[in-house]
């Protein structure tokens, strides 16, 4: 295995799934991953179709060697929806049954797990950035993106 094809099975994790996340099957799926390397950060983009945040009790734990454990309960699909002039009250068929899951991967480098920030944005991707750890024996070009 080449250096270009080891760099590029780093940036494709083994992702282990549980739970609802695991049962799956009805629409799109939860934990799909993509995940970004700069100098100095790692950013990790994880699909949860059909998370609410406010409801989900989303949890994202990330070790110093860049283990990555993230946990949350899909919750029961429906909700309202109120438009202008109507109410609804709709239910969701085509996501994920209700329950816990979980996601687990590995980051392709160790990071500094005091310093990310986490972003559950509204289309229902969670996205971290996380900095790569450095010790400070490590020479500056060590941050150097993978090749």
């Amino acid at each position: 295995m080449g250096v270009q094809d080891y760099a590029e099975s780093k940036l494709k994790p083994s992702v282990d799934l549980t739970g609802s996340a695991k049962e799956c099957s009805n629409g799109p799926s939860i934990g799909v991953i993509d995940i970004g390397v700069s100098q100095s950060a790692f950013l990790f983009r994880v699909a949860l179709p059909g998370i609410r945040s406010d409801q989900s009790k989303l949890k994202c734990e990330i070790q110093r060697d860049g283990k990555v454990l993230i946990q949350g309960i899909v919750t029961q699909g429906s909700e309202v929806l109120q438009g202008l002039s109507s109410v609804c009250q709709m239910t969701v068929e085509k996501l994920c049954s209700p329950g816990p899951f979980t996601i687990s991967f590995n980051l392709p480098g160790p990071v500094d797990p005091r310093l990310f920030s986490p972003k559950f944005r509204p289309d229902g991707i969670l996205e971290v950035v996380v900095m790569r750890y450095r010790r400070p024996s490590d020479p500056v070009d060590a941050w150097a993106p993978l090749s």
